[in-house]
């Protein structure tokens, strides 16, 4: 081989890496088509997401006619189950079973959960749609099982197969495998609202219960053959009745470190400004701008699109030496022209300017959540990062669930006393009770800026690490 073809072996090595900080995640013992199959857990999970956060809500409430309060109420479920997954992890972390398996066996009950919820899901929307006397109260409490069902099992499938991932990898390249299994996340949530997009451009009744069943067996599929012989099986894990330090005490001792208060806090107060919006988005796009349904799904793939610019923004100054809390105000601020965007997109009738705002949402959105998450691990130093992680997604999860129940209800009031005439005629638009919601959600933006400022201290105050040469995403939100 001549040098000038080792020389362009190596730039095309050298382009690869820069676009991909995961491209060295495989090793002998792992190899980079093991990592990669074990990742379609995360697709499946990232499908599952577009459904519950994007496509549903929309049809829910422009072709079925639901009251977004029953949505949000509705899409609220699945998050507000998500703080077991600090107990989850915990459980899988000391589960001893006689297969000699920890994180196999919670992963399969909560694929079989998140199949279970997504197969009852069109039945139970379509008995409500119809409104009939006497069978609407089965299918809002069918509706409510199946949220249930797919939160946990989406949940329990993406902490258990996050770990497993973690045991699987060797320490070195933990980062690298973490990194790659986030980006197949987003993968499959931008895959999936284009797919689904498409199949639901000519919408029906019958085409609505071809996709959730589709999606169904398709995460299910992708599930069992991400973990098909992954997991080795080991005779130590066996019950062997010794006692196993409590979820109780570690979180205790989790709530000793330092300033972790206050982060939780800028932590919720965050979330909810920016998730409030997430059962608003399409049914706005699709009342007010009259966007077709494969368009507003499309959103959910622009707003993805716009956090994963985030992520490896942040990830650039934070491998600079940059303070945390400054990037996470600075996404704070990006979300400000959003929303405002947003709500000047109804008087412009501009799809344009929507898109825009929901961009630059997403870029905010990412900025935020990812340097939260970096200060969040940075504090812990007594080797609970996973139980310090599973706090995080827990209050993350609870203010987002909450944030998006009070957006739904927040518009129907709004609308409603518009439409009873209380407001005046300059509330007698489709668009009004959103861009009161939309407000809101400035205002909360204001309030989180507010709670990060005591953690701002400079370097001469509270000294940081200096950056490693290569950063390695290694705490991505999930």
């Amino acid at each position: 081989m001549s040098a000038r073809e080792v020389a362009a072996r190596e730039q095309m090595r050298r382009f690869v890496m820069a676009l991909m900080p995961f491209a060295d995640a495989g090793t002998v013992e792992l190899p980079l088509s093991r990592i990669l199959r074990l990742s379609l857990f995360q697709i499946s999970v990232g499908i599952t997401m577009v459904l519950l956060g994007g496509t549903l809500n929309r049809v829910m409430a422009v072709e079925l006619g639901i009251p977004i309060s029953l949505i949000a109420v509705a899409l609220a479920l699945p998050l507000v189950v998500a703080p077991a997954r600090a107990l989850i992890g915990h459980k899988s972390d000391t589960h001893r079973s006689y297969l000699g398996w920890r994180r196999v066996p919670y992963i399969w009950f909560g694929a079989i959960a998140q199949f279970g919820g997504l197969a009852l899901m069109p039945i139970s929307l379509l008995i409500i749609s119809e409104g009939r006397p006497g069978t609407v109260i089965y299918g809002e409490a069918g509706m409510t099982i199946a949220f249930l069902m797919t939160g946990f099992g989406l949940h329990t499938v993406q902490t258990a197969g996050l770990a497993l991932a973690t045991d699987l990898a060797p320490a070195e390249k933990r980062p690298r495998v973490v990194a790659m299994l986030y980006t197949m996340l987003l993968v499959g949530m931008v895959a999936g609202a284009i797919v689904i997009g498409r199949m639901l451009s000519d919408f029906s009744p019958l085409k609505l219960i071809e996709v959730l069943k589709g999606s169904a067996m398709l995460t299910l599929a992708l599930t069992m053959i991400a973990i098909w012989k992954q997991e080795p099986r080991r005779r130590d894990l066996a019950p062997d009745g010794k006692p196993k330090e409590s979820f109780g005490a570690a979180l205790r001792a989790l709530r000793q470190q330092k300033s972790l208060d206050r982060l939780l806090i800028a932590l919720a107060i965050g979330t909810a400004a920016f998730g409030m919006q997430d059962v608003l988005l399409e049914p706005y796009g699709g009342a007010v701008l009259k966007m077709a349904v494969g368009a507003t799904t499309l959103l959910t793939a622009l707003f993805a699109a716009g956090s994963l610019v985030g992520y490896f923004f942040s990830a650039r100054l934070m491998g600079k030496g940059a303070n945390p809390y400054v990037v996470a105000a600075i996404g704070l601020l990006l979300g400000l022209p959003g929303f405002a965007a947003v709500i000047m997109s109804a008087p412009f009738d501009s799809v344009v300017v929507f898109c825009l705002g929901t961009a630059l949402i997403g870029l905010g959105s990412g900025l935020f959540a990812v340097s939260m998450l970096i200060a969040a691990m940075a504090m812990v130093t007594s080797g609970r990062g996973g139980l310090a992680l599973g706090a995080w997604s827990a209050v993350q999860a609870v203010a987002l669930g909450l944030a998006v129940a009070f957006g739904g209800f927040v518009r129907d009031a709004v609308s409603g006393l518009a439409d009873a005439g209380w407001l005046g005629p300059a509330f007698a638009s489709p668009a009004s009770g959103y861009s009161i919601a939309y407000c809101v959600e400035i205002l909360l933006v204001f309030a989180a800026l507010a709670s990060l400022g005591p953690l701002v201290k400079p370097r001469r105050i509270e000294p940081r690490a200096e950056p490693s040469a290569r950063f390695g995403l290694a705490d991505l939100p999930n």
